[in-house]
């Protein structure tokens, strides 16, 4: 499609627009008496034009399926970005002057409180991952015409995360994605490393496969023509990098350092003044593009999923939980299209290689880039277009950390896989063992932690998680461990479940996983001591059953033995020992991998560690001769 150049007077109302873009910034930044001014400055160009000569819109539900997607990665610039909705028509500019009050939703950084943020930013160099995501699930599975643009700041460029993202656009020809850099050459605290090296930057993402252009980031002209170049641009994604000055048009500020981070105080009326000077129309007023009414997103129905088929096993058969995840992820996706499933390049570890050799169009491979891997999968399920199951061994998780974190400010419903847990990988070590992960999703606001320790109630825990809001977390183990359930048990989630009881029980064992089987092996061997205990499988660690702890503990005499293939903090143990703390005449033996492991079989190192039957019965017996 040929490019037209915008008339005269559309160049003019949005040079305008933008100028009171500028002047929403400095008052609502004053207003607060906080917030990012000049980083708003420098984007207002770019935000005029995206929001009023080439995005499409729907005022009336900002989160349409069909309408264009914005990450503002850098959302310190939120300010700019609520104006511009503002502007558009979405609610009273009034209401600018509430940024960042306790009783307003216009926050210091954008979150999907306000129904036109998709995902939370602010936590640098987690935007071009999302914006992936949102890209690859409108162009494969959407096949829609809407658009993702992602603005990003300069100083976020240092992320590694941020060149994870390119290189997964540019692999996948995400011709649908605009990155948008904004070069203003200043971080926080001084200069960015390559300031205004605008060759550099363009020769960068050439080298990573984008179509990428350098323009003048306040020629509104220059702005209208690279993104129309970048939507008609096929078969690969486009970068505008766009070379822009920090406060720009701000008098005695502008392209100036320590002016990061804080409104303009005395030289706010000045601002003001000069930028009303340059605006020809004061009354101008631009609205948005509406959605076209062809390549609309399809209607979706990600509620109530199933397993095609119940679980399918024999009581006492050793079945890992890994293997039984991806049995499980293949049976939800065959009555839904939208499970999908994506992995960092261990899917023949996981399982999850299982709903690829099913259905490969709905797998999406991230490859070793972790951070990318849970940033495509937040965007992916934005909108509510898909169902995510994103794994990886439950250790690499950790360098994502924040993404998670980013996840849950979000509200994503992603589910989170991690196999490869504990010590009882084995001859793998120590660099392989998940032995962190249950304290690191047991801290995200809202999760769901689950730990199931046989095939039976993997499959149910993938079932239950697909319909669960907020983050999930489904630990998997490499060792098999007997299949205890029937295939029609009943599971949910904050239910625990007892698996060995009598009247005469004077302990109890709290296992999952591996060691769930290790405290049922160490009952029989009490039993030969004339000591029976009983056993539960917590199922979720979070929500723990308490209830169910305190009941069977109590009958037990309130002796407690817990053992975990899990480092001492933030794991089943001390969930445990945080739900009995407010209740007496409990006493609490607590097994756990005290240290870093070493290399070696796996039940040498379970019972080296401290966690195997052998250790159980020494517990209780220590319990039980106090």
């Amino acid at each position: 499609m040929a490019y037209h150049k915008p008339e005269a007077k559309t160049v003019q109302d949005l040079k305008d627009m933008a100028h009171k873009l500028r002047i929403h910034s400095v008052a609502s930044t004053e207003a607060a008496k906080s917030g990012h001014p000049t980083s708003c400055s420098s984007i207002a160009e770019i935000m005029s034009v995206l929001f009023f000569q080439h995005m499409r819109l729907n005022l009336k539900h900002p989160r349409d399926p069909s309408s264009d997607r914005l990450v503002l990665s850098k959302g310190h610039a939120g300010p700019i970005l609520y104006a511009a909705w503002a502007e558009a028509g979405l609610f009273p500019v009034e209401e600018l002057k509430n940024l960042r009050k306790i009783d307003s939703d216009l926050e210091g950084h954008p979150t999907p409180r306000l129904n036109f943020i998709d995902v939370g930013t602010g936590s640098l160099g987690q935007g071009v991952a999302m914006a992936a995501g949102m890209a690859y699930v409108g162009k494969n599975f959407d096949k829609a015409d809407y658009r993702t643009y992602v603005i990003v700041g300069d100083g976020e460029t240092a992320e590694g995360s941020i060149w994870e993202s390119l290189h997964f656009a540019s692999h996948y020809e995400l011709d649908n994605l605009c990155v948008i850099f904004d070069v203003n050459r200043f971080g926080q605290s001084e200069a960015t490393s390559l300031q205004h090296k605008m060759d550099v930057y363009r020769e960068r993402l050439e080298a990573f496969g984008f179509n990428a252009l350098v323009v003048d980031g306040h020629d509104v002209e220059e702005l209208c023509k690279a993104l129309h170049c970048a939507s008609s641009t096929k078969n690969k994604p486009t970068a505008i990098i766009a070379k822009t000055l920090k406060g720009k048009d701000f008098p005695d500020i502008e392209d100036q350092e320590n002016w990061h981070g804080k409104p303009l105080g005395a030289k706010a009326a000045c601002a003001i003044k000069t930028l009303e000077a340059r605006i020809v129309n004061p009354n101008v007023k631009l609205v948005p593009k509406k959605i076209c009414k062809s390549g609309l997103a399809p209607e979706v129905d990600i509620t109530n999923i199933k397993l095609c088929t119940p679980p399918n096993y024999n009581l006492g058969d050793k079945v890992a939980t890994r293997v039984a995840y991806g049995s499980a992820l293949a049976k939800i996706a065959a009555d839904n299209d939208r499970v999908i499933a994506m992995d960092g390049d261990t899917k023949n570890s996981t399982y999850a290689d299982r709903l690829r050799n099913a259905y490969p169009e709905r797998y999406i491979e991230c490859f070793i880039a972790e951070q990318n891997l849970v940033g495509v999968a937040i965007g992916a399920t934005c909108r509510r277009r898909t169902v995510a199951f994103a794994s990886t061994f439950a250790t690499f998780f950790t360098r994502a950390y924040d993404q998670i974190r980013m996840g849950a400010i979000s509200q994503t419903n992603v589910n989170f896989v991690g196999s490869h847990c504990g010590c009882s990988i084995g001859e793998d070590g120590p660099s392989q063992m998940g032995l962190e992960d249950i304290a690191m999703f047991r801290t995200i606001p809202g999760s769901t932690v689950f730990y199931p320790s046989d095939a039976v109630s993997t499959e149910r825990a993938v079932e239950l998680a697909a319909n669960t809001k907020g983050v999930c977390f489904i630990r998997t183990s490499r060792p098999e461990t007997t299949v205890l359930y029937n295939n029609d048990d009943k599971f949910a989630i904050g239910r625990g479940r007892v698996v060995r009881q009598k009247p005469s029980d004077e302990v109890l064992l709290i296992g999952a996983g591996i060691t769930l089987d290790e405290c049922l092996s160490a009952a029989q061997q009490l039993e030969k001591e004339c000591i029976t205990a009983r056993v539960i499988d917590p199922f979720t660690v979070k929500p723990l059953d308490t209830d169910l702890i305190l009941e069977h503990g109590k009958q037990c005499g309130g002796r407690v033995v817990v053992v975990e293939d899990h480092y001492q903090q933030g794991g089943l143990g001390e969930a445990v020992l945080s739900a009995l703390a407010e209740h007496r005449n409990f006493v609490v033996k607590h097994l756990f991998v005290p240290t870093v492991p070493r290399s070696g079989p796996s039940a040498v190192l379970v019972d080296m560690y401290g966690i195997s039957a052998r250790n159980i019965v020494a517990a209780v017996n220590s319990i039980i001769k106090k």
